[in-house]
């Protein structure tokens, strides 16, 4: 499963609908309490019948309990509901937090929320509407939807999507622990590959050697029997070392499936200048060799040099072994842009003078060598029934697994430790997975969410008294249109023209008076009245109102009463 797989299926948790469980039914009961004994004291304050302030309770309830499984209706629903039930409006907070929670994608969120406030506020406009101001209500409903709805909502939204970021960045952390794992375990492959390569080219052509020089004087008139069984026995161990080496050889390759014998810098007894000695140890064997080199000498890169040693290297072995007694030739050529390195023998000069083990690895090691660092190398047959073996190497091309192989060093002998800083990193600082882990979980633990919590806390705070301010000096400003006082009522005759009255009182256009006029005394068919308010003359629970009404452009009524 790729990271974008899990990361979708870390979103799956934010999806309803959610099987309740014991903890999360607890839960929303003891929520659904408090918010229901917080709604009748609402609706106490109110004045609510108890068919109301049960509906309110189970309102609550029931919103409570179906907002994990049905974030969007529970949304809308409880926006319309708390308009005609004040003792449910409360539970607009936790709706809005559930669905900014769950309500998967932006456009299906936004468009809930839409609807919830458009049910919202045109359902305030309605019941509102024959108190007049509509703009007011407007506005104020937004300001409450804000608050109550929408803030929780983006607040539990921010909440919900960071957990997941970080959810998908400990998968993430995860991977790359794991990756880290397996490509030191392909760094130690390719080390074991290189061992391998290594014993199979050095010890092997110098076990090829010793078979070689054993085997002429297994054969030489001169010695005694018994020097010729102990030169027998030689001969046997060597062939039983060969049989060993390629035991090892098989254990050092196993889960490799293709050798990447890329070297480092060798010594010169490795490269182009330790071809001679080759020479010159076969020919002190008995062996026909004749090395030429034609061209001007150029210097090669470490992998290049090192590369040429080890084609001839095996290509005199390659001859020991197929055919002893051959004349070989070993050439070098030092052509304008490569160098070509080639080792050719003759036809067998007669059959082995034993068996000789082949590893059956090494034209193969070679051509990986080469290919490695830009070159290529050729093996077959030759005229007259002998074997060629050529390669062609650049002289200043970098290795193509040098990346790899200096990996590869640096994971012998301490993968663990070395490779799990470096090789991520390629030379930048060390990566502590450790503190990365403590990181994510010590921002995801109990201190973030109390800090998250307290964050949206106060912001929900600031944007209520916002509203309230907003509320309070609205009301302040219009007490001075609201209220008159009792020498100012007095001093208005019924009879006097409607302009004269109108023009010493104040407009009553208020917030405060909505209302007012239906209440009291009934009024004179016809006639249009003016409630105000009464300076000083408020008690608990009821406002002192004065009534002015007219008709036919005169004042045909006034009364006193308490409005409750």
């Amino acid at each position: 499963m790729d990271v974008t797989a899990r990361t979708r299926a870390g979103r799956d948790w934010l999806k309803g609908p959610e099987p309740w469980t014991r903890r999360t039914l607890a839960g929303d009961l003891a929520l659904a309490a408090v918010l229901a004994l917080l709604g009748l004291g609402v609706e106490e304050l109110d004045k609510g019948s108890a068919v109301r302030m049960a509906a309110s309770a189970v309102a609550v309830v029931v919103l409570t309990l179906l907002r994990r499984r049905l974030p969007v209706l529970t949304l809308v629903v409880g926006s319309a509901v708390g308009v005609y039930l004040p003792g449910a409006f409360l539970v607009a907070i936790p709706l809005g937090w559930s669905a900014g929670r769950r309500i998967v994608g932006v456009g299906r969120a936004l468009g809930a929320f839409t609807a919830a406030f458009l049910a919202a506020v045109v359902l305030n406009v309605v019941k509102e509407w024959s108190q007049g101001r509509p703009v007011l209500i407007v506005v104020f409903s937004t300001l409450m939807f804000l608050a109550m709805v929408v803030m929780p909502g983006l607040a539990s939204r921010y909440w919900s999507q960071r957990n997941t970021l970080l959810r998908a960045l400990q998968e993430r952390n995860g991977q790359l622990l794991r990756e880290r794992t397996m490509i030191a375990g392909q760094a130690r492959l390719r080390e074991r590959q290189r061992i391998a390569q290594d014993m199979h080219d050095s010890l092997g052509h110098q076990l090829a050697l010793i078979s070689v020089h054993t085997g002429a004087l297994e054969v030489d008139p001169v010695l005694t029997d018994r020097q010729r069984e102990a030169v027998g026995v030689l001969r046997q161990a060597s062939v039983a070392a060969m049989h060993e080496l390629r035991e090892v050889v098989g254990i050092l390759r196993d889960g490799v499936e293709a050798p990447r014998p890329v070297e480092e810098a060798q010594p010169a007894a490795r490269g182009v200048a330790g071809i001679a000695g080759l020479v010159e140890a076969a020919r002190s064997a008995g062996t026909d060799v004749r090395l030429t080199a034609t061209g001007q000498p150029r210097a090669l890169v470490a992998a290049c040099d090192h590369a040429a040693y080890r084609i001839a290297q095996e290509g005199l072995t390659n001859a020991y072994k197929h055919a002893p007694g051959a004349p070989i030739t070993v050439e070098l050529r030092y052509e304008d842009d490569s160098l070509v390195v080639e080792i050719a023998n003759g036809p067998a000069a007669g059959p082995g003078a034993g068996e000789v083990v082949s590893g059956g690895q090494g034209l193969t090691g070679l051509r990986e060598r080469a290919r490695l660092v830009g070159g290529m190398v050729y093996a077959g047959a030759a005229e007259g029934g002998g074997f060629r073996v050529a390669g062609v190497l650049p002289y200043g091309t970098e290795p193509a697994g040098a990346e790899e192989s200096a990996a590869g060093a640096t994971a012998l002998g301490g993968v663990a430790d070395d490779f799990g800083q470096q090789a991520l990193g390629f030379g930048t600082a060390p990566v502590d997975w450790a503190a990365v882990d403590r990181k994510l979980l010590r921002r995801n633990g109990r201190s973030g969410g109390v800090a998250l919590g307290c964050g949206i806390a106060v912001a929900a705070v600031v944007v209520l008294l916002i509203v309230i301010g907003a509320a309070v000096a609205l009301l302040v400003g219009s007490v001075g249109d609201a209220t008159i006082g009792r020498a100012d009522y007095d001093g208005v005759q019924v009879g006097e023209p409607e302009d004269a009255v109108r023009s010493r009182l104040p407009s009553g256009d208020s917030i405060l008076t909505e209302g007012l006029d239906r209440k009291g005394p009934p009024r004179p068919q016809g006639a249009t009245c003016v409630a105000l308010l009464a300076e000083d003359g408020s008690d608990l629970g009821s406002d002192s109102v004065f009534r002015f009404c007219f008709k036919d452009g005169k004042l045909v009524d006034k009364q006193a009463y308490q409005a409750e």
